[in-house]
C-alpha cells in the first residue's frame, strides 16, 4: 500500500553544508527536531558509497517514523526499501519509473513550470518539486521561479507541491500560502548552529499557518 507522506518539513541532504559535522548526526537532530520527509542526495557518490549510506539512513529513518525518498537512483531506492524516488527532468521519465517501481512506490518529480508539472501528473507523479523559489546556493545555474509562479503551478495540479531552494524560517510561510503542501530544505536546516531548534521553528510557522487558516 502506497505511504502517505507529510511533506511540511522536507530535508534534502547535502553535505557541503554540513560544515564538518556528521551527516547521520545532522540528520538525526533533524529528525528529532520534526523533519517530516528526508531525501537523500548523493550525486557526487558512486553506487556503492551511496548504497551504504542510503542504507544507514534508512536505519535512521525508521528509528523516527519518517519516510526516505532517494534523489534520481532507483536501484539504490529499491535496494533499501526506500518509500520512493525523486526524479529531475533529466533523469528516468516517471512514467518507465512507475513501470519499474509499481504502483505502491512514491514518485515525486522536479517541475518548474505548469507544463512540466502537469506532464508530470500525467505521467503519474504522486508529488511535485516546484523551484528555484528563491533562488539557491546549493546549485548554480538555477532559475528563480518566484512565490507567484509556485503558485500557479500548485493551482495547475491535482497533488502535492513542495516549494524548493532558498527556503528559510523567514520565507517558509510565502512558500504554504502559494498553496505549497511544504517546503524541501537544505541549507538552512542543515547548516544551522542548531539544527533542532531551526526545525522546531519551521515546525510552528506550519502550524501557525495551518491554524489561521492560509493552507
Amino acid at each position: 500500500m502506497k505511504p502517505i507522506l507529510d511533506y511540511s518539513i522536507y530535508l534534502v541532504t547535502d553535505e557541503n553544508c554540513l560544515h564538518g559535522r556528521s551527516l547521520f548526526k545532522a540528520v538525526e537532530e533533524a529528525l528529532q527536531g520534526g523533519v517530516t520527509l528526508l531525501q537523500y542526495r548523493g550525486k557526487a557518490k558512486d553506487g556503492a558509497e551511496m548504497y551504504r549510506q542510503a542504507a544507514a539512513l534508512k536505519a535512521l529513518t525508521d528509528k523516527y517514523h519518517v519516510p526516505l525518498i532517494i534523489n534520481d537512483r532507483i536501484d539504490i531506492a529499491l535496494a533499501v526499501g526506500a518509500s520512493g524516488v525523486h526524479l529531475g527532468q533529466e533523469d528516468l521519465p516517471c512514467r518507465a519509473a512507475r513501470n519499474v517501481c509499481g504502483n505502491d512506490f512514491i514518485i515525486g518529480v522536479s517541475a518548474h513550470n505548469e507544463q512540466e508539472a502537469e506532464q508530470a501528473v500525467a505521467d503519474g507523479a504522486d508529488y511535485l518539486g516546484s523551484g528555484a523559489v528563491f533562488g539557491s546556493i546549493t546549485k548554480t545555474g538555477v532559475n528563480t521561479l518566484g512565490v507567484s509562479n509556485l503558485a500557479r503551478i500548485c493551482q495547475s495540479v491535482n497533488i502535492p507541491v513542495v516549494g524548493i531552494g532558498g527556503v528559510t524560517a523567514d520565507n517558509y510561510e510565502l512558500v504554504l500560502s502559494a498553496g505549497a503542501a511544504g517546503a524541501a530544505v537544505v541549507s538552512s536546516i542543515l547548516g544551522a548552529a542548531d539544527i533542532g531548534k531551526t526545525v522546531r521553528r519551521f515546525k510552528e510557522i506550519y502550524h501557525s499557518v495551518k491554524e489561521y487558516g492560509k493552507i
